[in-house]
């Protein structure tokens, strides 16, 4: 899977089906085969758009926990809590279900925002306070989580 790029705002209907913005339908369109997995979020109050085979890189990572530890079991149960399988329709639609909708507290207005190899589904209010809320952080954050790396010979990252 290649990664995914762009933010994208967009709409959902009173039923929960959102239009795909064709941009991302045309990143995607390699996966639309196989459908997709949206799932509640770990970290966030948002929804995340996984491509089949994505999905089951992480679940075969998943799969190697020991579930006779009560521990494992416990992430397990709450990880995939909410999983439903996906596809978008041929008008290029994704329905997005109620419970899931409550859980994000998605309103009319949402954004579509890539995250590496899946896509995070937003609030359009809650995406905005979020991105605003680490503003302030976000060079402490970047230099913490990547000033480290540095995998180029040439000592320029």
């Amino acid at each position: 899977m290649n990664t995914i790029i762009g933010t994208y705002e967009c709409k959902v209907d009173a039923k929960g089906r959102l239009l795909l913005p064709a941009p991302l339908k045309k990143q995607l369109s390699a996966s639309l085969q196989e459908g997709f997995v949206l799932k509640r979020s770990v970290f966030q109050p948002c929804l995340e758009l996984y491509p089949m085979a994505e999905w089951n890189v992480l679940m075969s990572k998943v799969n190697k926990l020991n579930r006779f530890k009560k521990q494992n079991n416990d992430f397990i149960r709450r990880f995939t809590a909410g999983v439903k399988v996906v596809e978008i329709d041929a008008l290029g639609r994704l329905l997005v279900p109620k419970d899931l909708v409550l859980f994000a507290a998605i309103s009319k207005d949402i954004v579509l925002s890539s995250a590496v190899n899946i896509v995070e589904i937003w609030d359009k209010e809650l995406y905005e306070k979020s991105i605003d809320d680490t503003a302030i952080d976000f060079a402490d954050l970047a230099e913490e989580v990547m000033g480290n790396l540095n995998d180029e010979p040439d000592g320029i990252s």
